[in-house]
């Protein structure tokens, strides 16, 4: 059985076109035996950034090497999925706060990434990690798309090998109906799902 985690960063929830995009996946790979998908939805849960008291916690913890502390339980479900399904829509060049807060909460050295003399090394046992996002402009080929890129690179950071991206772009200037863009990004989910 495949351990999937699923991450819900769809702000919008029910009315979010980038939520279609990663229900329709979900489906799919659903679908197919061998796939145990847990579910994060992080508009739900109490994430807190690092700041002030919540950092000097995590200084403290790290310090005296107590990982085994109820606030590492995002680290820990991160770094034990064999999968990692992100959804999140393209917002400000990149992707809501709330995912940047959930990331800092997930980069623990020790549980997620470890460092040595050498620099740092991944701990993760996922072997890919999937950004489903929709945008409103064509920001495919865009250096301005920052999002994407940083995923990838923490891929790197926590040692998965593989990163994917299915976005539904241009879906608000207008050139073609949005519904035919986002079933066009849903088949091509759809076709990763089969060899997710």
């Amino acid at each position: 059985m495949v351990r999937v985690l699923y991450i819900d960063c769809c702000i919008r929830r029910e009315e979010s076109r980038t939520r279609v995009l990663a229900e329709a996946f979900l489906a799919a790979l659903e679908a197919q035996p061998g796939y145990q998908v847990e579910r994060l939805c992080l508009m739900d849960e109490p994430l807190t950034a690092l700041s002030e008291g919540f950092f000097s916690q995590r200084e403290y913890l790290l310090s005296e090497n107590q990982r085994a502390h109820p606030r590492f339980r995002y680290a820990y479900q991160f770094s034990q999925a064999e999968r990692v399904v992100v959804a999140a829509p393209f917002w400000d060049l990149s992707f809501p706060a709330l995912l940047k807060i959930y990331i800092e909460n997930v980069c623990v050295d020790g549980i997620t990434f470890g460092a040595n003399e050498r620099g740092t090394y991944g701990l993760c046992k996922a072997k890919r990690l999937l950004l489903l996002t929709t945008r409103g402009g064509d920001y495919h080929d865009s250096p301005l798309e920052m999002g994407a890129r940083y995923l990838e690179a923490l891929c790197d950071f926590w040692g998965i090998p593989r990163f994917d991206v299915v976005a539904a772009d241009s879906l608000d200037l207008g050139q073609e109906a949005v519904n035919v863009i986002l079933d066009r990004a849903i088949a091509n989910a759809i076709k990763l799902a089969d060899r997710f």
